[in-house]
C-alpha cells in the first residue's frame, strides 16, 4: 500500500457525499464545505451512500 508522503495533509469529508458529482464537483465541496483549496496538494476522501468504495480526490502539481 502506497501512503501520502510526510507533511501531506489528508481531510475526510464526514457523512454522505452525491458521488454523481464528478471529480469537479468534489473539488467544489473540498472548497466550499471543507474551505480547502482543491489544488494545495492535500488528499480528500469522500464517502458515498453505500460507504464503499472511498473516492480518493488529489491534485498533483509536476
Amino acid at each position: 500500500m502506497i501512503g501520502p508522503g510526510t507533511g501531506v495533509r489528508v481531510y475526510l469529508a464526514c457523512g454522505v457525499t452525491d458521488m454523481r458529482k464528478g471529480i469537479a464537483g468534489l473539488a467544489v465541496l473540498a472548497q466550499d464545505v471543507l474551505h480547502q483549496k482543491p489544488a494545495s496538494g492535500a488528499v480528500f476522501a469522500f464517502r458515498g451512500r453505500r460507504g464503499d468504495p472511498l473516492p480518493v480526490n488529489t491534485c498533483l502539481h509536476v
